[in-house]
C-alpha cells in the first residue's frame, strides 16, 4: 500500500466497555446518550488510523438503536472506516452486546459517522484513499458515495439531477 493508501482493516478500532449502573437510564438499560459518546470516541479513533490527523465529526448520518443494552451487559464497539473522499471519511459502527452470563453475542446497534481531517488552524486536509477487500468492507464502500449524495442533496449542497449513484439506484442510468 501506498502512504497515499489504506485498507479499511489498517482503520479497526475495538473497544470493549461494560455497562455500569451510571451508564443506565430508568429502564436499567444503557442510556442511549453514553452509547452515542463511546461510538464517537470509537469512530473518531477509526478515522484517526486512517489519515494519521486531528479529525473532527461532521455529522452523525445513522444510528440505528435495535435493541436495548441492559446493566452488566459487555458491549464492543467495532468502527472501521467505509470510505475516504477528498478530506472526509465515513465510519461505519457495528455495536454488539455480549450476553454477562451466557457470553452470547448479538449485534444489536449500528451507526454511521463522518469525520473530517483537519490542519493545526482547523482547515480540511486531504485523506488517504480507502481500499475496501472484504464483500462487506465493498458493500459499504459503494452505499456510502449514495449516502453522500442524499447528504449533500439534503443539505441543498448538491442538485439531484447531479446524484449519480442514486439515479443509478432508482432510474438504472
Amino acid at each position: 500500500m501506498s502512504p497515499r493508501t489504506r485498507t479499511a482493516k489498517e482503520t479497526l478500532a475495538i473497544t470493549t466497555k461494560i455497562v455500569l449502573p451510571n451508564d443506565t437510564n430508568t429502564h436499567n438499560n444503557l442510556f442511549g446518550g453514553q452509547l452515542l459518546a463511546w461510538m464517537d470516541v470509537g469512530a473518531s479513533i477509526s478515522a484517526h488510523r486512517h489519515c494519521k490527523r486531528v479529525v473532527v465529526t461532521a455529522s452523525v448520518n445513522n444510528v440505528s438503536f435495535n435493541h436495548p443494552i441492559p446493566h452488566s451487559a459487555i458491549v464492543t464497539l467495532e468502527a472501521k472506516v467505509s470510505r475516504a473522499f477528498n478530506t472526509s471519511m465515513e465510519v461505519f459502527i457495528d455495536v454488539f452486546m455480549e450476553d454477562f452470563v451466557t457470553g452470547k453475542r448479538t449485534k444489536c446497534n449500528e451507526a454511521i459517522y463522518t469525520f473530517v481531517a483537519v490542519d493545526q488552524n482547523g482547515g480540511p486536509i486531504d485523506v488517504p484513499e480507502l481500499i475496501p477487500e472484504t464483500e462487506e468492507e465493498k458493500m459499504r464502500y459503494e452505499g456510502a458515495l449514495r449516502r453522500k449524495q442524499l447528504s449533500l442533496i439534503l443539505a441543498g449542497k448538491m442538485k439531484p439531477s447531479e446524484a449519480t449513484e442514486l439515479k443509478k439506484l432508482f432510474l438504472g442510468e
